[in-house]
């Protein structure tokens, strides 16, 4: 499980309706379970996502138990990271900043 900051002012893009329809066009399915929407794709056998608070997405994932190939791994990444970009307004490098600054403050 991994909490992800959301950008200020970026939630209502993904309040409501907004984070289920996202998962639909990056992963090609999605419903809800709960709190959360829940999807897979390639090599996750699950991937929910919710929006904990306005400024906070929280994302698990479970990998398909047998053999993946490197390819399928790759995609999958991609595909995730995507995703997430999409949803917080931040990109790979700038969530990793943040998250060494969480970090370094002894908030992770």
């Amino acid at each position: 499980m991994v909490d992800y900051d959301i950008k200020k002012g970026w939630a209502g893009k993904i309040e409501g309706e907004g984070l289920e329809k996202l998962m639909t066009e990056t992963f090609g399915n999605a419903h809800k379970k709960g709190g959360a929407i829940v999807s897979k794709y390639g090599v996750l056998e699950a991937i929910e996502a919710e929006m904990t608070s306005k400024s906070i997405l929280r994302v698990e994932t479970a990998n398909v138990s047998g053999p993946m190939t490197d390819d399928d791994i790759l995609d999958t990444k991609r595909k995730l990271n995507a995703f997430v970009e999409a949803a917080t307004g931040f990109d790979v490098k700038a969530r990793k900043k943040r998250a060494q600054d969480k970090a370094k403050k002894g908030l992770l």
